[in-house]
């Protein structure tokens, strides 16, 4: 059976484990101020051309997206997004249950725009009773998206532009980031940090064990963010666990590397799913795909694969989700193609 449904289905790279093994008997501090977390910090400041750049550590991604937005936000704000964004639909309330209330915006590709933040911004500030109303006061977005689409650079540049033009920090979900920098090039690193004021590098879903990077520009949200991770229980004991594994998986590319085989991987079996004739429910260059198959096509591939329920299209067609992934191989990819071709 080959497992289709997400992009952390193994455990992690071997490079990681080999430098978790090595290092297993170093006495370090705790809490993230050890050696190696200093030089993951190092190597992610380098790669942002961010020599002041806040860098925090934390264990997964809900935990990092509920942390930044308590950060960000006061008691009378929320959090502009998607409204399929992850926080909006995967995270349990998650953010709700914080205090602080997730204002969605719609979306026919998990994407939302410039004008979209601006009209929402001004929708509220013109409302005469808009003290009575929760103000809009970040705005969230995830690159890739939960469709797997990704902004370009000039998306981000603009929403960035109107979210500084009403002071409200930007913040990038970037658990799959690796995937979305494989897949759009014009945005980096450096972009990233110049218009948002706070993202992260995700590593659970790109060959980590378990970890997220957070990367802050705006001093404001830097200041007291570890007091937050330690009071939303995120402050690892044995931080130097995310540490080893970042400085492993940025010191010689390798995080980059990942991703372009996800992203090269999913581009195969696209090329795959249409040439069968299978519509894709969302154009996603990034590593998840979104394939409309007839009913009996997926009960046949049953026996072989596992995917991702997405959404009934009509009677007898389902939208489902395939993911690759940083160890995508050749031979599983070759496995659906075939399958796909004997149906």
């Amino acid at each position: 059976m080959i497992r289709w449904e997400c992009d952390y289905a193994e455990g992690c790279h071997p490079a990681l484990l080999d430098a978790l093994t090595r290092t297993n008997m170093e006495q370090t501090p705790g809490y993230g101020v050890d050696a190696h977390c200093d030089r993951a910090r190092g190597l992610i400041r380098d790669l942002c051309q961010a020599p002041e750049a806040t860098v925090e550590f934390l264990v997964g991604g809900t935990q990092t997206n509920t942390t930044v937005i308590a950060a960000a936000l006061r008691p009378h704000q929320g959090v502009l997004c998607a409204h399929t964004g992850h926080i909006n639909c995967h995270e349990t309330g998650a953010i709700e249950s914080t205090g602080h209330k997730v204002l969605p915006l719609p979306s026919e590709d998990g994407k939302i725009t410039a004008q979209q933040v601006r009209a929402a911004v001004e929708a509220h500030w013109q409302d005469a009773t808009h003290e009575h109303v929760v103000q809009p006061g970040m705005v969230y977005l995830s690159h890739p998206t939960e469709q797997g689409t990704v902004y370009t650079a000039q998306e981000l540049t603009a929403i960035s532009q109107v979210c500084r033009e009403f002071g409200l920090p930007l913040f990038v979900d970037g658990a799959r980031l690796a995937y979305g920098l494989a897949a759009e090039k014009s945005v980096t690193l450096p972009l990233l940090y110049e218009l948002c004021d706070v993202f992260y590098l995700g590593g659970t879903k790109v060959g980590a064990l378990f970890g997220e990077a957070v990367v802050i520009s705006n001093p404001a949200l830097a200041r007291d963010f570890r007091y937050l991770i330690k009071q939303r229980g995120g402050m690892l004991a044995k931080g130097r666990l995310l540490g080893v594994q970042f400085e492993t998986l940025l010191e010689d590319g390798l995080y980059f590397r990942l991703g372009e085989n996800g992203v090269e991987q999913a581009r195969k079996l696209s090329q795959a799913f249409q040439a069968k004739g299978y519509p894709m429910r969302y154009d996603s260059p990034t590593n998840q795909l979104f394939p409309v198959l007839p009913d009996a096509h997926l009960a046949k591939l049953a026996d072989r694969h596992v995917w991702s329920f997405w959404e009934k299209v009509d009677a007898d067609h389902t939208a489902v989700r395939f993911c690759t992934s940083w160890c995508t191989t050749d031979a599983q990819v070759a496995q659906l193609v075939a399958d796909l071709e004997e149906l």
